[in-house]
C-alpha cells in the first residue's frame, strides 16, 4: 500500500462558471466543447496555486497520478509551480472524470429540455444508472478501482498525489474503504484535499487552504 495518498480535485472549471451562471439565470446551456477539453477559469487557477503552496508545505509527494483533462492537468502544473521539486507525473485516462455520453455539457435545465427522463434518476443519483452513451458511478468505481490496483503494486510505501474529478474521489473513498462505507455524494470542493494513510482515510474533502480566496 503506498504510505499516503493524497487526492486533489481540480481548481473551478470554465464550465463550472457557465453552469453556475446558468443555474443563477434560470437558463438552459449546452457547452459546445469535449468535457477533456474544459479548463481552468481565472479563480480555479489561484485556487491551483493556493493548493500548491499547501502541498508544499508538507511531507514532499514522491509519485504524481493525473487526470487527463485539460483542466486536471492545469491544476498539477499549477502546483508543480510551487513546489521544491515536482516529482514524476503519470496521466492515466482511469481518473478522467465520470463520462456523460449525451448529457456531456448540459446543466439541468438542458438535460430536462432534451431528455426529461433522465432528471429524476441523475437527482437520485442511481450507482448503477448509465445515461445515454455514458457511464455510471459503478464503471467510474470500476475503473478507479483497477488503478488502486495498480498504484498498489508500484507504490507501495510511497507518498502518492493523485490529481482528478470529483467522482474519481468519491469513488476512490468508496474504494478504499473496500465498499464497507455507502456512496455519500457529497459536493467536493474544488481544488479540496482528501488524505489516505495506510489506507485509512484522516483528511477528507479540505478546503482550508483557500481561505477568503475572492471571486
Amino acid at each position: 500500500m503506498p504510505l499516503t495518498i493524497t487526492a486533489v480535485r481540480h481548481g473551478e472549471s470554465e464550465s463550472n462558471v457557465a453552469f453556475a451562471r446558468a443555474e443563477a439565470e434560470g437558463r438552459a446551456v449546452v457547452l459546445g466543447q469535449p468535457d477533456g477539453g474544459v479548463g481552468l477559469s481565472e479563480l480555479g487557477r489561484r485556487q491551483a496555486t493556493a493548493l500548491g503552496r499547501r502541498l508544499a508545505q508538507g511531507d514532499p509527494q514522491e509519485v504524481v497520478w493525473c487526470s487527463p483533462y485539460r483542466r486536471a492537468v492545469q491544476t498539477w502544473e499549477l502546483i508543480a509551480a510551487e513546489l521544491p521539486e515536482a516529482p514524476a507525473v503519470r496521466f492515466d485516462s482511469r481518473l478522467g472524470d465520470r463520462r456523460m455520453g449525451r448529457l456531456s455539457g448540459m446543466n439541468l435545465a438542458a438535460i430536462e429540455q432534451y431528455y426529461p427522463e433522465e432528471v429524476e434518476v441523475l437527482l437520485r443519483r442511481d450507482h448503477h444508472h448509465r445515461p445515454p452513451a455514458g457511464e455510471s458511478f459503478a464503471d467510474v468505481a470500476a475503473r478507479v478501482a483497477e488503478a488502486v490496483r495498480d498504484m498498489r503494486a508500484e507504490c507501495a510505501g510511497r507518498r502518492v498525489l493523485v490529481v482528478a474529478h470529483d467522482a474519481v474521489v468519491l469513488m476512490l473513498r468508496h474504494v478504499l474503504a473496500e465498499a464497507a462505507r455507502a456512496i455519500e455524494h457529497v459536493p467536493i470542493g474544488n481544488t479540496s484535499v482528501s488524505v489516505w494513510r495506510s489506507g485509512e482515510l484522516v483528511i477528507f474533502n479540505d478546503v482550508t487552504h483557500l481561505g477568503e480566496m475572492p471571486a
